[in-house]
């Protein structure tokens, strides 16, 4: 395996758009996992807008940060408008996503844990989807947010082989993923050290 030093090494890449998009193609192909096309370039064109931390995170002049998901999902529920409503939910699904699939690691000594990140954004995914597919601009979009409302803990196995690299990991923590999310890729991770995960891992 590649030693703790070699895997945090920084990497500097020319076009980080592009960088994404073979990295993306790289483990979908290594995986064998089924993902459309035009779900990837979404998540590509995501990753590349939240490498700027001015579009991750919020300002409201006092606190400047992540807005927890409940507020969100709460604010999208008051929304004054269809459009309002909609941008709060690709929003909710878009920070689930990078979060999980980044820093799914960190979330284990927080309040919620990846299992609830995959459930919010795999949920605001697929609200996003019913709600633009009968709009004529919606049309286009509805087939990617469905994809990835089905396939949230798909991609997101994508992403943390993308963030972690061949480096070593945690296998408790790993175990813990795989009884929260049923990810294939923790299952994997698991079998390949010699653990043989047993029972149910819970299901999105």
């Amino acid at each position: 395996m590649v030693g703790r030093e070699d895997a945090t090494r920084v990497m500097c890449v020319r076009n980080l758009q592009d960088y994404f998009r073979t990295s993306i193609d790289d483990v979908v192909s290594r995986q064998q996992v089924d993902i459309d096309p035009h779900a990837a370039h979404y998540v590509v064109n995501m990753l590349t807008l939240f490498s700027r931390s001015d579009e991750l995170y919020e300002d409201d002049g006092e606190v400047y940060g992540l807005r927890p998901l409940a507020l969100m999902l709460a604010d999208a529920a008051d929304a004054e408008n269809a459009e309002q409503r909609n941008h709060l939910l690709q929003r909710i699904g878009d920070v689930a996503l990078f979060i999980s699939g980044f820093f799914s690691d960190g979330l284990a000594a927080k309040a919620v844990d990846v299992d609830y990140y995959v459930q919010m954004g795999g949920t605001a995914y697929g609200s996003l989807s019913e709600e633009v597919r009968n709009t004529f601009r919606g049309r286009a979009v509805a087939g990617v947010f469905r994809e990835l409302a089905f396939k949230f803990q798909m991609v997101v196995d994508v992403l943390n082989e993308i963030s972690d690299g061949p480096s070593d990991r945690d296998l408790l923590r790993a175990y813990e993923v795989w009884r929260r999310t049923g990810s294939k890729r923790a299952e994997q991770l698991l079998r390949k050290n010699g653990v043989v995960p047993i029972g149910n891992a819970r299901q999105h």
